[in-house]
């Protein structure tokens, strides 16, 4: 099935291309190395009281220049704060140095429970009325500030990046008045709905265990010093995941040191500790400015900052939110120049642009009245054409949804099957014993370039089925939420489906230059959007239901969001497996808590993939044009 209809960008005052700077202006990485933050700012350390006593370790840099006064920023984290004691400086203050050097307060608080700070560590406290939480602690950190640091100027703006960033957002609630800008980036908002440790109710057991290992265990007394790495004992991830069985035996290396582990084991569905630590359901009467930052190839927290987007949108409608989506990383965009990702190219620099061109305008015009408010609401890089967009919302006006068919003969088809045959399918057997890896790497931990990853490794496996078009004819661009429509069988009472769109290249495509790795571009697959559904959770994820065996079973669930553009002569494939190892832990195929399940219990199971006229099995895009 060839694409013959055009099918091109809308170019139009709701989706207009931005301007963008091909190279950094002059004020960038030789200004960055050369700032020496010592000599323009003076550092003090201090413990901030909250209101139930416990006091949070916190230091801030001031400028020495005191001729006139500068707005506060504020960055809570739970990865510490280095460089501790009094003489000892950061090379970098705020976001960047240009923050530093146009002149901000800066401010850093271990949050409590972690590093020198007080208190008790609990992984993302749920607020709960009348109790202490992050959004009390930074309410009272902003009024011990505004009493105790001389030459503000009475505005408080914060930003942070991924836990940082879901700090931001605890921050918004019932926000203290003299917060005037937030910036929450890459925030996780739902830690079992597609956020760090789980998507569609599978277990991203690889992060999980990193993260947990090295930051969330428990502690005797405040310290300066991090957790060192884990010990895996090999360098092949793979192998040592597999061997650990279950997840709930990493309490072999656990114990009870990690407290957090052992609350995820205690809790396998949508239940009110999970409910009650969903970020949107809170975000009620946001009055202040707020600059969302979300990157379309981050493996850690990809739904948060859409989720966020999305609340503030419906709840606070008449607020000031803006949205900016890159070609990044999980914070690629605070340290990267982004111009490449992986074998990916996107032919400027990104990261740089975005430092430049967004972040700092912001802060600066609604902490400093400096400069005007020229950003659009959405900026949103369309790779593939590799050009930024602005629009009034996300996703743009003119997106149309359109299937994608999964056909005979591995095709992928624009038009429904017409095959009366109700059993028309394709099928895999799935092992546990020997599940689909997520990458080709040899690693330990996820990393993160899997997301651009080639995904020649997993097409030849049997166990993975594909679909492909024909060349296309016409650039295809697709803006908006990616989801997948399975009709589905199995001979276990649970399972696992994986589905992947792939931007699949043409034989002639040009290797990167330089190629020290000898990477070869023809025939690329590159995985643009994939994610996975635990078929138990098919219809609630607070209330799992087994799978009949053998019974068509209709599964939908999201790949995310994606505003790309396929080239002329490149193919549109999609992927479907049952595993993703160990990015997300294995199902045993059978409907019990997995968590807890015995070796025993793991089984083979016989997959198939209906596309007939009775049970179509398809992936829904938004495209722009067409």
């Amino acid at each position: 099935m060839k694409f013959r209809r055009s099918v091109t960008l809308i170019v139009s005052c709701a989706v207009a291309a931005l301007t963008l700077p091909t190279q950094p202006s002059a004020q960038t990485t030789a200004q960055q190395q050369d700032y020496q933050v010592r000599d323009h700012y003076a550092k003090s350390e201090h413990m901030v009281p909250m209101r139930d006593g416990v006091k949070l370790f916190t230091i801030v840099y001031a400028p020495r220049d005191q001729s006139r006064k500068y707005p506060i920023l504020i960055t809570r984290t739970a990865y510490g704060i280095q460089p501790y004691g009094p003489e000892n400086y950061r090379n970098v203050v705020g976001p960047n140095n240009e923050f530093a050097r146009q002149g901000y307060i800066v401010v850093y608080q271990d949050c409590r429970g972690k590093f020198r700070s007080e208190g008790e560590f609990i992984h993302h406290r749920p607020i709960i009325k009348g109790q202490v939480n992050e959004s009390t602690d930074t309410y009272d950190t902003i009024e011990w500030l505004l009493q105790s640091i001389p030459n503000h100027n009475g505005r408080v703006g914060q930003w942070g990046i991924s836990w940082g960033g879901w700090e931001v957002s605890q921050g918004m609630i019932d926000a203290h008045p003299a917060l005037k800008a937030s910036s929450p980036q890459s925030p996780p908002q739902d830690q079992f709905l597609g956020d760090d440790h789980h998507s569609g109710g599978a277990f991203q057991l690889m992060y999980a265990f990193a993260w947990m290992s090295g930051n969330a265990r428990a502690r005797s007394a405040p310290t300066d010093q991090p957790i060192g790495p884990f010990d895996y004992g090999t360098p092949d991830g793979y192998d040592f995941f597999l061997r650990l069985g279950a997840a709930a035996n990493a309490r072999k290396f656990f114990a009870d040191d990690v407290p957090t582990w052992n609350d995820y084991m205690a809790h396998g569905t949508y239940d009110e500790y999970w409910q009650s630590r969903n970020v949107p359901k809170d975000l009620n009467n946001i009055n202040h400015p707020v600059l969302i930052v979300a990157g379309w190839f981050d493996a850690q927290d990809f739904y948060g900052p859409f989720r966020m987007y999305r609340a503030l949108i419906e709840k606070n409608p008449r607020n000031k939110t803006y949205f900016v989506i890159g070609p990044w990383l999980h914070g690629g965009y605070a340290r990267m120049d982004g111009d490449t990702l992986g074998n990916i190219s996107f032919g400027s620099k990104t990261g740089v642009y975005y430092r430049e061109q967004i972040e700092l305008p912001f802060f600066n015009y609604y902490l400093k009245d400096r400069g005007e408010m020229k950003l659009p609401r959405v900026a949103a890089f369309e790779t593939g054409r590799n050009e930024w967009r602005a629009s009034e919302h996300w996703p743009p006006d003119g997106a149309r949804p359109m299937n994608l068919y999964l056909d005979a003969g591995a095709r992928l088809s624009l038009e429904p099957p017409r095959n009366p045959n109700a059993q028309a399918f394709d099928s895999y057997v799935s092992d546990p014993a020997r599940p689909v890896p997520y990458s080709a790497e040899i690693r330990t931990i996820e990393g993160h370039l899997f997301m651009v990853e080639d995904q020649r490794f997993a097409w030849t496996r049997p166990d993975v089925l594909y679909y492909q078009t024909e060349p296309l004819e016409n650039d295809v661009t697709i803006a908006g939420p990616i989801h997948a429509n399975l009709h589905v069988s199995t001979t276990g009472t649970d399972s696992d489906f994986v589905v992947k769109l792939i931007d699949v290249y043409p034989g002639n495509a040009p290797d990167p230059k330089p190629n020290p790795l000898n990477v070869r571009m023809g025939g690329f697959q590159m995985l643009l959007a994939g994610d996975i559904l635990r078929a138990k959770f098919r219809s609630s994820f607070a209330n799992p239901e087994p799978m009949v065996p053998d019974a068509v079973t209709r599964l939908e669930f999201p790949l995310g969001d994606k505003y790309h553009t396929f080239l002329k002569g490149h193919r549109i494939m999609v992927q479907v497996q049952s595993s993703w190892f160990p990015m997300f832990d294995r199902n045993p195929q059978k409907f019990l808590d997995i968590y807890h399940a015995r070796e025993s219990d793991y089984q083979k199971a016989t997959q198939k993939v209906f596309r007939s006229a009775q049970s179509p099995s398809f992936v829904t895009v938004n495209v722009i044009g067409y």
